[in-house]
């Protein structure tokens, strides 16, 4: 049977939905009663009759992944790194003597340790007896990302600025895109080469090209994948077809790329200038987003919060991963997408820590299975598909049958403010929209219905998957990511999918519906979990604070 879990993989992409302040409740504006309601409603007990029950607790005492962590990089210290990880953007790759130092230009992977371009970066440093700098360009907007994503994220950096002066590396907070302003900076600052990480996406890519276009000539410009466990190039030279064509590939190579990870060490090597210093709520309060979609609460920003959340799911998730996790009523997933998305933590990392869980294996390997396989999957369609977001990029026969089905007559149509405000006759998907307005995730199951159902909701398929990726890009605390673009292609135009029975407006993609939910979960009780927060509001706008 084809797995259908691309788009609702285990880590599961979250949302969360602008809210019109008379309509939904605001999640920043959530007072402290509605809070601890739901902390109740997301604790495993809440589920009665649902959750299974864990086989005894663990006995280690919190905190013991870290210092796992740690014991595991200091044997890794001084490993080879595999040049395969890396590419050269520049014709030259000769540092030029004389240089002041060396530039990691941080973009998708916002950590220190586990970072294999930073890594690199060091090595290179430490080769040349080089000073070691970290920048970040923080673009002013990015599609449509608002206060949660860029709260989330610069509450990361601030935690990788803190690690950096801890090592003397130094860490510098650019503001604008950077093919403005990071060509100039590396001239001002004699830097002898620029590391940078991958991103498959469009705008990054397009960064990366201004960037190349405006460099010194003598200056090596590198891209190393620290994001993928098998670097996206490595995986595969084309676009893949599906899970099936690029599995025995990714599986091939593991045993070359799933290797231990060296740890990112104090630097010897001094910079005679310091990096300026940053003021993160000043930062945080001039960013010029859209502010009306605010944190969430339960995932805390940074790699500490990202080990944390590992740390919780291999002691009390893992173990129902492979039986529950298309549950919505049971806490059976990692919730670790937010984390991973940022790069704040690493998905090498994150497979190694659970590959060690014992007894486990058919949890884990499923678990596997998403985390690298299909997330790595959807890396290979972005970067060999132009079209990634839009019908373009869908296959012929999915075109085809979406076009065929274009014009048949919806039962119902919503706006898109309908849809961002949960106003449908369907209870259940209502229900899945206030929970991402509640807590800024939805579970991967139900997101697969979400979308499938906009497609079935809205006047065209090429609308449908407008509003999916609005939706994502706009209010998914880890939006704008290829797993997104990949879960909304999948949903609506059959991307890693087959052809099925054709049907109204669905053509021959696949197609999802409210008595299919009901065999595989209790959807009254999900209904009632989330109803009572219908037509809740809340005028009162959290400001937010570093320090909360």
């Amino acid at each position: 049977m084809l797995h259908i879990r691309l788009f609702s993989t285990g880590l599961y992409i979250r949302y969360t939905l602008l809210s019109d302040p008379n309509t939904l409740l605001h999640y920043s504006s959530m007072s402290a009663s509605k809070r601890t309601l739901k902390r109740r409603r997301e604790s495993p007990d809440s589920a009665a009759g649902t959750q299974p029950k864990l086989a005894g607790g663990s006995a280690r005492e919190s905190g013991w992944l870290l210092e796992d962590v740690t014991e595991h990089r200091k044997a890794a210290q001084g490993c080879e790194f595999n040049k395969k990880r890396l590419r050269y953007l520049s014709d030259t790759q000769k540092i030029t003597q004389g240089s002041d130092g060396l530039l990691y230009w941080m973009c998708r992977d916002h950590r220190v340790q586990d970072n294999w371009a930073l890594i690199y970066a060091q090595q290179l440093a430490l080769a040349e007896k080089l000073p070691l700098h970290i920048c970040f360009c923080l673009a002013p907007r990015y599609l449509d990302a608002t206060y949660r994503q860029y709260a989330f994220m610069l509450k990361g950096l601030r935690e990788v600025a803190k690690e950096c002066k801890s090592l003397d590396i130094q860490f510098h907070l650019l503001s604008g895109e950077p093919g403005q302003n990071l060509p100039s900076f590396v001239k001002k600052w004699k830097f002898g080469a620029v590391v940078t990480d991958f991103n498959p996406l469009r705008i990054p890519r397009q960064w990366i090209e201004t960037v190349k276009k405006h460099l010194p000539a003598d200056v090596p410009f590198i891209q190393v994948d620290a994001h993928n466990v098998v670097p996206c190039w490595e995986a595969s030279e084309k676009l893949e077809y599906g899970a099936r064509t690029i599995r025995g590939k990714i599986t091939k190579l593991l045993p070359e790329f799933l290797t231990e990870i060296p740890p990112v060490d104090t630097h010897p090597h001094s910079a005679s200038r310091a990096a300026e210093p940053v003021d993160w709520e000043e930062v945080l309060s001039s960013l010029e987003v859209e502010r009306s979609v605010g944190e969430v609460d339960w995932a805390q920003p940074g790699t500490s919060g990202g080990m944390a959340m590992l740390e919780s799911f291999i002691d009390r998730r893992l173990r129902l991963f492979a039986t529950h996790r298309n549950n919505p009523n049971c806490d059976a997933l990692s919730h670790l997408s937010p984390w991973i998305h940022t790069g704040q933590l690493s998905a090498q990392r994150v497979v190694k820590q659970v590959k060690r869980k014992k007894n486990a294996s058919e949890t884990v390997a499923s678990f596997v299975e998403e985390l690298v396989v299909r997330r790595e999957l959807a890396d290979n369609f972005c970067f060999y598909n132009p079209n990634y977001d839009n019908i373009s990029g869908a296959y012929d026969w999915a075109k085809k049958t979406l076009q065929d089905h274009a014009k048949d007559r919806r039962q119902y149509l919503y706006t898109k403010e309908q849809l961002e405000n949960a106003k449908t006759h369907d209870q259940l998907w209502n229900a899945a929209q206030r929970q991402l307005v509640s807590e800024g995730k939805m579970h991967g199951f139900l997101r697969m219905y979400w979308a499938k159902k906009i497609l079935e909701w809205t006047a065209s398929p090429e609308e449908a998957l407008s509003i999916a990726i609005y939706l994502n890009d706009r209010l998914s605390l880890d939006g704008c990511d290829p797993n997104g673009y990949v879960g909304c292609m999948w949903s609506i135009c059959g991307i890693h999918d087959q052809g099925w029975a054709e049907r109204p407006i669905f053509g021959k993609i696949r197609f999802m519906n409210y008595a299919g939910c009901k065999r595989k979960f209790d959807v009254a009780q999900f209904e009632r979990k989330y109803a009572a927060i219908k037509e809740n509001s809340n005028k009162d706008t959290k400001k937010s604070s570093f320090n909360n």
